[in-house]
Order: structure tokens, then C-alpha cells, then sequence
């Protein structure tokens, strides 16, 4: 499979898009932040097996989404190609970029089992309220991709893959998500994406190498394109 460039670009990308959204159900479900206190420095205190856990959860799902992203962007060659091109380059650097901010997870446990709830507050606000901290890796950076996934997915329905109620789910999960704090109410949120996503991820499996590869434009030879003219 890893020398058949069809094989292995629809495959992966059929697999990702049924694991990354799995593992970031799995993470709000087991993420001591999830349950406990809203204050994370606390709550990763509480159980710090669970809240490294669910950083290393989160951290793959959002890697594996960039590059399934990537196989979405491939439905769209023909419909909705700049839709695809814009929202997928969107949500590729926004996933990348969430990863990188679950580094301060494990800060936030150490200043929370070493210092008062007060005081680890007060010292990781002065870490991620840098200018370079907020617009380096923050600003806007960070909805980069629960904006473009679901604009993403509406490119494909536009392309005509999937039905309207795929990207209707995956932006209701993903967008709805901010609109609750993150608590006991985000699991839902963050769940329904799994259907929406898997759902494409099975049709991508099973569609078969020949539906894959009628995406890719098809060669002029010189001499067609010669005779044309």
C-alpha cells in the first residue's frame, strides 16, 4: 500500500477522519478539567494521570486532523475548489497550532501541585499573556481550525459527496462548543463531530481506489492539445 499513492492517500485519509475525531471525543470525556475544577491548575492536580492523558489525546487528534484535512481538500477538486483550498489551508494551520498550546498543560499541573490555585493563576496569566505568546500562538490563530473544518466539510457537500447534514453536525459541535464554558457541556458538543466526520471517513473507505483517483484532472498529451487549437 505505501507504494500506491492512491491506496495510501485514500486510506489514510479515510482513517483519520474516523481517529482524530474519536480521540478528541475521548479526551473532553477524560480530562480532569472536564469534571472538576475550572480552575486547571487545580484540577490536573486532582488526578495528573488522567490530565496527561488527555493532553497527549488532544495533541494526536489535532495532529491527525491536519493531515486528514488534507484528503478532504482532494473531494473538492472539482466543486467548491476554492472554498476547499481556503478553508482546508485554514484548518490545517489551525490544528497544527492547537497542538503546539497543549504545552502549557503540563506547566499548569506543575505551577498547581507547587503553588496556591491564586498564585498559578496569577503566574501562568503572566506566561500567556506575552505579546508574542498571544499573537505567536493565540491570536487568531487558534479557531483557525473549528472554523475551517466546517467550512471545509461544507466544500465537500457542495462538491456533492456528502449530504447537507455533515457540515451542518460538525459546525454545531465545533462552533457550539465556544458557546458553552468548557465543563460537563462541551462533551456533547464534542462528540457529534465523530458521526459527521466518521461518516465521510467510511464513504472514503469505501468508494474504492477508481472513484478515488476520477478526483485527479486527467493529462493532456501535447498532441490533443495541439489538435485543438
Amino acid at each position: 500500500m505505501l507504494k500506491d499513492q492512491v491506496t495510501f492517500r485514500r486510506v489514510t485519509a479515510g482513517v483519520l477522519l474516523i481517529v482524530a475525531p474519536l480521540l478528541q471525543a475521548v479526551a473532553v470525556l477524560v480530562d480532569p478539567g472536564t469534571w472538576g475544577d475550572d480552575r486547571e491548575a487545580v484540577s490536573f492536580g486532582a488526578n495528573p494521570a488522567l490530565a496527561q492523558a488527555q493532553s497527549a489525546l488532544y495533541h494526536w487528534s489535532w495532529m491527525l486532523m491536519a493531515v486528514a484535512v488534507i484528503g478532504l481538500v482532494h473531494l473538492t477538486r472539482r466543486k467548491a475548489t476554492w472554498l476547499g483550498h481556503v478553508a482546508g489551508a485554514l484548518a490545517v494551520i489551525g490544528y497544527l497550532q492547537l497542538s503546539g498550546l497543549l504545552l502549557i498543560d503540563p506547566v499548569e499541573w506543575w505551577l498547581g501541585r507547587h503553588n496556591s490555585p491564586q498564585e498559578a493563576q496569577r503566574i501562568l496569566d503572566e506566561m500567556l499573556n506575552l505579546p508574542g505568546v498571544i499573537f505567536g500562538f493565540q491570536m487568531p490563530w487558534m479557531f483557525f481550525g473549528f472554523i475551517g473544518l466546517p467550512l471545509l466539510t461544507a466544500a465537500v457537500w457542495r462538491a456533492g459527496f456528502v449530504g447537507w447534514w455533515v457540515p451542518a453536525v460538525v459546525a454545531a459541535g465545533y462552533l457550539g462548543g465556544f458557546l458553552v464554558p468548557y465543563g460537563p457541556l462541551t462533551v456533547p458538543f464534542w462528540t457529534a463531530p465523530v458521526a459527521a466526520l466518521g461518516w465521510i471517513g467510511l464513504k472514503i473507505l469505501r468508494m474504492g481506489d477508481d472513484a478515488w483517483a476520477a478526483y485527479y484532472r486527467v493529462p493532456v498529451s501535447p498532441a490533443l492539445e495541439s489538435s485543438s487549437r
